[in-house]
């Protein structure tokens, strides 16, 4: 049984979760064409996630994906948010913002007890994770109602860990990626290998399948990949042009002008590293910078500034999260891109 039969999809094209960046929308247009859509759901709130799904599951009868986080909420530091607040200061002046009025955030949620309750009602037939697997008893539950469980690795040895854990498939996630680099076995950024290089050497190395993700913007870069052996490809910044995407208007022009040609790794925006073009704040503070804290709570400190910023029309504290490869950012419905990509 190929991927696609066990999914339930006709095509071999997977949407990537691109949380801030889409709705349920785009997950919907995305498996009425015939691909996997997919639901982020770690920025959601549990009454949010509750009305996305209630409005898939009114809008479709194909298959589709919800995606969740599984990091560990770090515990809080006042030390090192007091030394990431003082490495804004300069900013903070500039636009006028008072850094001890700035409220605690609450970042993103990981998959938990209270988010797989809300969840397991709509028994979503395929759920993806980001940053590892959620603990035994909470994945058991997510298989207790059938459905197919995938995860994004971003080494050979993280894919081998997801294949002992019994998962479907596994996403190879290519240096390339935008967005969140999915690793939780190392932090080590020089582990990290590009989707060409990647994808083989897990191919090889695995039983189950494997999707390859990263740079893939085309239906060429899809044959590709396909050819080197992918089971399927999900494919993230080519739909943040459509119109079903709720990407800002500062963020498309960002990814449609030479800018987006020049993207990095950075933790600025949230402690993590993850990929965006790049803009004043990484340049002025380097893209990935020690004071940062631990991901989700570098987001409190730099968000007025983004709010203060956007307000005047500039994306200089916006995490404008794309992938190396904008080339194959379309503005066209997301069910046309999909059918584009699987060159049908």
């Amino acid at each position: 049984m190929t991927l696609q039969q066990h999914l339930g999809i006709e095509l071999p094209i997977i949407q990537a979760p691109m949380a801030g960046i889409q709705t349920s929308a785009m997950a919907i247009a995305v498996s009425n064409a015939g691909g996997l859509g997919s639901l982020p759901a770690a920025m959601l709130t549990l009454e949010v996630l509750r009305q996305e799904l209630s409005t898939i599951r009114a809008q479709t009868d194909k298959p589709f994906n919800v995606n969740f986080f599984c990091h560990t909420p770090p515990a809080p530091d006042a030390h090192r948010e007091a030394a990431w607040r003082s490495t804004l200061t300069l900013y903070y002046a500039e636009y006028g913002i008072d850094p001890t009025a700035i409220a605690p955030g609450v970042g993103r949620m990981p998959f938990n007890t209270e988010v797989c309750d809300v969840v397991e009602p709509f028994a979503p037939p395929v759920v993806s994770f980001h940053f590892g697997l959620p603990n035994a008893i909470l994945l058991a539950r997510v298989r207790g109602w059938g459905a197919k469980v995938l995860c994004s690795a971003t080494t050979v040895e993280e894919g081998l860990w997801l294949q002992a854990q019994g998962v479907d498939a596994v996403i190879a996630q290519g240096l390339e990626a935008g967005g969140h680099r999915g690793h939780f076995l190392s932090d080590d950024l020089s582990q990290q290998m590009g989707t060409y290089a990647l994808l083989p050497q897990m191919v090889r190395a695995l039983q189950v399948p494997v999707i390859a993700a990263g740079g893939i913007a085309d239906a060429k870069g899809v044959s590709a990949a396909l050819a080197m052996g992918a089971a399927a490809v999900q494919v993230g910044t080519a739909y943040m042009l459509c119109p079903e995407a709720t990407t800002s208007s500062l963020h498309r022009a960002a990814l449609q002008s030479d800018a987006a040609r020049h993207t990095a790794l950075t933790n600025l925006f949230t402690g993590r590293p993850a990929r965006g073009i790049v803009n004043r704040v990484m340049r002025e503070l380097g893209a990935i910078n020690p004071a940062a804290p631990h991901f989700p709570q570098a987001t409190t400190a730099i968000a007025p500034l983004r709010t203060k910023a956007e307000a005047s029309g500039l994306g200089d504290f916006s995490p404008l999260w794309s992938g190396q490869n904008a080339s194959g950012c379309k503005a066209v419905p997301a069910a046309q891109l999909t059918r584009e990509l699987a060159g049908v």
